[in-house]
């Protein structure tokens, strides 16, 4: 099957994220029950830059103690991504709280209060 130059049906980029994020999330179930730092906290997405050298790991929340937690335990964490990959380099990870959830509970709250008020 021939492909026409940028219409892949699924870009590599989108795929490495998905893969990325299964990885990631593995190792994090795994690893809160050696750090209790990390609580529970969900990968929500990963967004790997266009070269793949670094990707984004976006979390559901990003307590203090969490985020210092992954900071200790990146190399860890990039190391399962090398061993359960076949990326040609393990790209940096960074952690971030996803923002979409704070502004969906920030819409929340707003809706909380207007029915509050409207009662």
């Amino acid at each position: 099957m021939a492909r026409s130059g940028s219409h892949q049906p699924y870009p590599r980029s989108a795929r490495v994220n998905e893969i990325l994020r299964e990885v990631i999330s593995e190792e994090l179930l795994r690893l809160e029950d050696f750090d209790e730092r990390l609580g529970l906290i969900t990968v929500t997405g990963v967004v790997v830059s266009p070269d793949l050298r670094q990707a984004t790991v976006y979390l559901d929340s990003l307590r203090a103690e969490a985020r210092e937690a992954l900071e200790e335990l990146r190399g860890d964490i990039q190391a399962a991504v090398n061993a359960q990959t076949r990326l040609k380099r393990t790209p940096r990870l960074s952690f971030a709280a996803d923002p979409a959830v704070a502004e969906g509970e920030a819409i929340e709250e707003i809706l909380r209060r207007q029915d509050h008020d409207g009662h």
